[in-house]
């Protein structure tokens, strides 16, 4: 009973310890979340709320507050002669401003700042569809190369059996030498195609693991996801496509707020021509203290006057203050309408930008359906060509077995076959991506 237990524990450890494999979904989901660039520019996002919050603040009042303390010593001018003047002054002051009128320019930098936040949050998303579709491109490349894998390794069964059947005949003399050495080459040719497409499937890991930002890439694996041999055509002409990802793609979004952010930057520089008005409020109080004396000076009688308390002077020389500011502009060398043309080359700018990213989708999208129709027709033909080469194998196999043909002819064949495998397999992801790619932009989500 207890050897069950050890190996019933045993055997969950070794459950546990399994190597765990990614799916797609999984992995964009971690790049999302912790790929560097992705957090620089969220950090970027979090300053322009911050900005927006000011702007938005700037509707409220200023108010302030100061102390003044001052010391003097030495004569001061007295009539034809002088005076002794130690001094010590105190003043405390409180007061509050605001602006009524501005020709809405507050309100204007609210909506421009507003446009900017949004170009953040679709820099965001653009980042994040890059690291997307790059990671969905290495994840079919691995699954590609760990299919090549599957054809590699039977192709050394099959030369492994060609090998041992080459033996077997050389050693009871029916067959010479020579077909037994080119066996052997044959079996090593294959084991090294084996070595090279394993050596692929790490390197195609070794980036997804690279684009994740994973520490340890060593036992990095993803899912084996089964694709269909039976590839269906894509539906959607490339104009539908663009007309979608023109209304979805963040980078769109992105370039058509920063052209909105822009034309609120104009507006905002043009208030400068308008006059601003604003009102302030205000209260304070001081004290004085002569530090040579405590006399400040005499009454109608003759008698000396002492000097007041601290909190008597300021009981007794509190002040009140109200006013209102009217700025008018007149003349600023001309830089405020210097300003608003900059500002409407920005607009341009912006504007190309716009453009620029849609020509950039358009050819990528064309560039994808292109791609989408020639990987469709060579996997047609691949699949073809792989039916002709099975047949081929099959007869050099037989031929080889009557005696009819030589060992050369059949590895010619196997060659051949395994060619045609590999090119079925290639063109199959390689459509399979084009297709992806194109679902990307019309907004259905990557999945396998």
């Amino acid at each position: 009973m207890k050897k069950v237990w050890i190996i019933v524990f045993g055997l969950g450890c070794l459950g546990l310890n399994a190597q765990k494999k990614w799916s797609l979904k999984e992995c964009v989901s971690y790049a999302v979340e912790h790929n560097l660039q992705v957090i620089q520019n969220q950090y970027t996002k979090k300053s322009q709320d911050l900005n927006l919050k000011m702007a938005r603040n700037e509707y409220l009042p200023s108010v302030s507050a100061s102390m003044t303390n001052t010391v003097s010593f030495g004569q001061t001018s007295f009539g034809t002669g002088s005076l002794r003047n130690d001094r010590f002054s105190n003043s405390t002051n409180l007061g509050a401003d605001i602006v009524i009128y501005n020709n809405g320019r507050l309100d204007k930098n609210i909506r421009k700042v507003q446009f900017d936040v949004e170009a953040s949050q679709y820099d965001i998303e653009t980042i994040k569809n890059d690291i997307s579709l790059q990671i969905a491109q290495q994840y079919l490349t691995a699954l590609l190369n760990k299919e090549i894998v599957k054809i590699s390794q039977s192709a050394v069964e099959n030369a492994q059996k060609q090998y041992d059947r080459a033996k077997i005949t050389t050693q009871v003399g029916t067959t010479a030498q020579t077909v037994l050495a080119e066996a052997e080459a044959a079996l090593a040719r294959e084991k090294q195609n084996l070595k090279t497409a394993e050596v692929n499937v790490g390197r195609a890991l070794f980036a997804i693991a690279q684009l994740l930002q994973l520490s340890d890439y060593k036992d990095f694996d993803v899912e084996d996801v089964n694709v269909p041999d039976t590839l269906e055509t894509q539906l959607r002409s490339a104009d539908e496509i663009l007309a979608t990802a023109f209304e979805i793609q963040p980078q769109i979004k992105a370039a058509e707020s920063r052209i909105k952010s822009a034309e609120a930057q104009t507006e905002v520089t043009k208030t400068s021509f308008w006059p601003t008005l604003s009102a302030s409020i205000g209260v304070g109080s001081f004290y004085n203290n002569l530090l040579n004396t405590n006399t400040t000076g005499y009454d109608i009688t003759g008698r000396p006057v002492n000097e007041r308390g601290f909190f008597q002077q300021y009981s007794d020389n509190f002040g009140q203050q109200g006013g209102l500011t009217l700025r008018v502009p007149i003349f600023n060398k001309g830089n405020t309408k210097l300003q608003v043309e900059q500002s409407k080359i920005n607009e341009s700018a912006a504007k190309i930008t716009l453009e620029q990213q849609k020509q950039t989708i358009r050819q990528n999208v064309q560039k994808a359906q292109f791609d989408a129709d020639a990987n469709y027709e060579t996997y047609l033909s691949a699949v073809e060509a792989e039916k002709s080469s099975k047949l081929a194998l099959d007869f050099a196999d037989k031929s080889y077995a009557a005696g009819r043909t030589t060992i050369y002819d059949v590895n010619i064949a196997r060659n051949n076959y395994a060619n045609a495998q590999g090119s079925v397999a290639q063109a199959k992801y390689n459509y399979l991506f084009s297709l992806k790619l194109l679902n990307f932009y019309a907004g259905i989500p990557l999945s396998l």
